[in-house]
């Protein structure tokens, strides 16, 4: 109770209440405007994920993981909802019928994710998400998210716009500055004027932006913002989309493991089989939730990660007194629809410097990965492979079977899919070890 009268924890809960807020403002927007949805129903699911959002964070803070770790829309389910959608215009699949499969299969991913939690399957899983598999997730999802920020700097829009947009240069030089000017702070300013750098960006590019450009509206507040079950289209049965969001769903675990395992320094503790049941439990649970609501599914954050070493704050109360702000925002559509207002690009700024830190993360567990001549293929196969697919349009998958292009066309998924196998078939560590102390002997 004392904690909650010190002006400090509500000063680290609001910098948490932008962090929450950066990083799930785009992903309802752009998913609703890739599902050509009015702008009605792009509120309504933005005002839906902040309730539900805010939700997620207070339950794990206060009775799942019990750390400073974000519960949101996950950015693995994200990526993959994006690239479903291009692929199912290209392909004249309606997107009602993508929609509704999608649903079915996130629904099943809710499920089975709750199955892990129950049963305590988590910790067994663990075990397959080894050194060298989270250091390749940690780098190709780093990788992934920046270059959507990076986008969003450069004033490219979200969603199916982008296909023809151009870089908007003026934004572009007022998003970068922004960026510098946190980096700066990150590394210059005193620890207590440091641990607060992500909202001072915010809050002084928002009011630059404002000054520049006028105020510009994201979503456009309507009076018909309703919520509604299955928003993307009613359960359809597409074997191909529902194949890809299960394969999506399990893969989405990854999530949870790099978020627990990549604070347990932080904490000065190993992640319990608790935590484990109890983080997958609720994040299974707020996973069906989002299937029925349009959603995307929910993952604990492995951004956090790069947040929590950049500021410092891992006490618990100023994370669930972010969370509970953020379920506020949600509560009150006219508080919401003002946090809104914040310029895409700038909130993309801020972001981009904060999901910088996951190169530090990716380090951190390759460090513990003995590499040698012999066994560097162990990363240097999917961490390569994974980034070149990123590159490659996709037109280049059209000859693919329907059922698998979703998959491999998303350089995440099969780096993540070749990490795993590569780490858990081939005993790298033994064979590179013994071929070279027979060269040495030689």
């Amino acid at each position: 109770m004392k904690g909650l009268l010190k002006s400090s924890n509500w000063l680290s809960g609001l910098q948490w209440l932008f962090f929450i807020f950066t990083n799930i403002v785009v992903i309802p927007i752009t998913v609703g405007a890739a599902f050509e949805l009015p702008q009605g129903k792009i509120a309504g699911l933005l005002q839906l994920s902040f309730i539900m959002t805010g939700i997620a964070c207070m339950i794990q803070g206060l009775f799942g993981h019990k750390r400073a770790i974000m519960e949101g829309n996950s950015g693995l389910w994200w990526g993959v909802i994006l690239t479903l959608c291009s692929t199912a215009v290209a392909q004249g699949m309606p997107l009602t019928i993508l929609g509704g499969s999608l649903t079915v299969g996130v629904i099943i991913s809710g499920v089975l994710t709750i199955i892990i939690g129950v049963t305590g399957l988590g910790p067994h899983l663990a075990k397959l998400f080894n050194p060298g598999v989270m250091g390749v997730f940690m780098f190709l999802f780093g990788v992934k998210l920046i270059g959507i920020f990076l986008k969003g700097m450069l004033g490219i829009p979200f969603g199916n716009d982008a296909q023809s947009a151009t870089i908007d240069l003026s934004i572009s030089l007022l998003s970068i500055i922004i960026a510098i000017m946190v980096i700066i702070i990150s590394i210059k300013a005193p620890p207590g004027v440091r641990r607060y750098g992500l909202l001072i960006g915010i809050i002084i590019g928002w009011i630059a932006f404002n000054i520049t450009f006028g105020q510009q509206e994201t979503v456009e507040q309507t009076a018909s913002s309703g919520i509604e079950l299955f928003p993307l289209g009613k359960p359809a049965f597409d074997i191909g989309v529902i194949i890809t969001a299960v394969i999506a769903g399990l893969l989405n675990t990854a999530n949870t493991f790099g978020a627990l395992k990549g604070t347990d320094s932080m904490y000065g503790e190993e992640t319990t089989k608790g935590q484990y049941r109890r983080s997958f439990t609720i994040t299974g649970i707020f996973t069906g939730i989002a299937g029925v609501f349009g959603l995307v599914p929910y993952a604990p954050y492995v951004s956090s990660i790069g947040f929590l070493s950049q500021t410092g704050i891992i006490k618990r109360l100023p994370f669930i007194l972010g969370g509970f702000m953020f379920f506020i925002m949600g509560v009150i559509p006219p508080i919401g629809h003002f946090f809104s207002l914040l310029p895409l690009s700038i909130g993309s700024a801020v972001l981009f410097v904060s999901y910088l830190q996951l190169l530090n993360s990716s380090w951190y567990f390759f460090k513990q990965v003995e590499f040698n001549t012999l066994n560097v293929y162990r990363s240097a196969i999917p961490l390569f492979v994974g980034i070149i697919i990123m590159t490659l349009p996709l037109s280049y998958f059209a000859t693919l079977p329907d059922f698998i292009r979703p998959v491999i066309s998303s350089g995440l998924l099969v780096g993540i899919i070749l990490a795993l196998v590569l780490e858990n078939v081939f005993d790298w560590d033994q064979y590179g070890v013994k071929k070279e102390k027979a060269e040495s002997q030689a």
